[in-house]
């Protein structure tokens, strides 16, 4: 490993071609990052009781073939990872559930790590997020995070255009691949309990607090759209109801005289885009991801990795941007522009947890 290389210890990996932690190692093995090495996986459910469950077996021959061709070693828990050797500078990337995050990030500061890329929201509530950014702050260690769509060509894209139009008005529009029933999106409520804005559009309000000055403080009014959104209660696999969006759209104006709409639907397609209205609201400009560039790049990676998540591709040259970004910062302290800092990360899960309720109200 060379001097301007950080040490990657990532934590949660996943079974291959679902968890977000894999495809993150794959990158790295790929060498896209190459300010990065992989060296330590830890991976408690996999190398403990999941090893004879569905995907034990996947991950096993994953593990075998990246320690023989990269020498990547595997670990059950992060107290595993051997000590830091001197003069290494080492990121860990936790990748695991959400609920974990408090623990991991502990445990990675024990474990020497200097930096941590923390995956999107970074802990369940902003209680625990500030704790978390307390803790790394005393133990002079930095937090960046996985808000990969800070750096997508179509955010930047949008942004230059709108700011050529006068009087322009920005929304994002971000989707998923659900089907619109019952038991599909009352599968997808109960997996992701913390609620759509905390989790599928929590890349949108991130853009909000990182380039619209939104934060819960500057906000000036929120108003649904009514004749767009909706809300559900739906019984889920354990039988539990969960009550939450399945799509909403709506606009934030902030004290500061920005504006911005936000649209997000759990059935509503594999694109995602921006657009830019001008001042008689008619839309001038539109740039989708992927676009007609990256439609190719897709199409290949889909043949090279039969079977994986599909949200994986248009995204991946995003997620190679957030990661080398940050192991450049952690190795050599290049700043890492662009990349949302854990108080960006806190402000995002405050502007969720106001959103919320205030939406739901005006729905009901």
């Amino acid at each position: 490993m060379s001097s301007d290389q950080a040490e990657v210890v990532l934590i949660g990996c996943g079974a291959p071609l679902r968890g977000m932690g894999w495809y993150h190692a794959v990158q790295l093995l790929e060498g896209d990052c190459p300010s990065a090495k992989l060296g330590h996986v830890v991976e408690g459910w996999f190398l403990g009781p999941g090893a004879s469950g569905p995907g034990g077996d996947d991950f096993a021959a994953f593990a075998s073939q990246a320690s023989k061709e990269h020498g990547v070693q595997f670990h059950k828990s992060v107290a595993d990872v051997p000590p830091v050797a001197q003069g290494v500078k080492r990121l860990a990337l936790i990748s695991g559930r959400t609920a974990d995050n408090p623990r991991l990030l502990k445990e990675a500061i024990a474990a020497g790590c200097s930096s941590i890329y923390l995956e999107k929201p970074g802990a369940p509530t902003v209680t625990e997020l500030e704790a978390m950014m307390k803790e790394a702050s005393a133990a002079g260690v930095t937090v960046l995070m996985g808000y990969n769509k800070n750096v997508s060509k179509y955010v930047a894209t949008v942004r230059k255009q709108a700011a050529l139009v006068p009087g322009s008005h920005v929304t994002f529009v971000t989707n998923n691949t659900y089907e619109n029933t019952p038991e599909s999106l009352g599968e997808c409520f109960e997996r992701n309990a913390e609620g759509m804005l905390k989790n599928m559009a929590i890349h949108e309000l991130a853009l909000l607090v990182s380039f619209y000055d939104v934060t819960v403080d500057n906000i000036d009014s929120v108003e649904a759209d009514k004749s767009f959104s909706s809300m559900q209660t739906l019984r889920g696999p354990s039988g539990k109801e969960f009550t939450d969006f399945d799509k909403i759209k709506f606009s934030i104006k902030t004290k500061t005289g920005k504006a911005v709409t936000v649209q997000a639907d759990r059935c509503g397609g594999d694109t995602s885009y921006a657009f830019v209205s001008d001042a008689k609201g008619e839309e001038v400009y539109r740039h989708y991801m992927p676009d007609e560039d990256d439609k190719k790049m897709v199409e290949e990676l889909k043949a090279k990795y039969p079977g994986a998540m599909p949200y994986f591709f248009p995204q991946h040259p995003d997620y190679i941007t957030v990661k080398e970004r940050v192991a450049k910062n952690c190795a050599t302290g290049e700043p890492a522009e662009g990349i949302a800092t854990i108080e960006i990360a806190v402000n995002t899960l405050k502007v969720a947890e106001y959103l919320t309720p205030t939406l739901r109200k005006q729905l009901l």
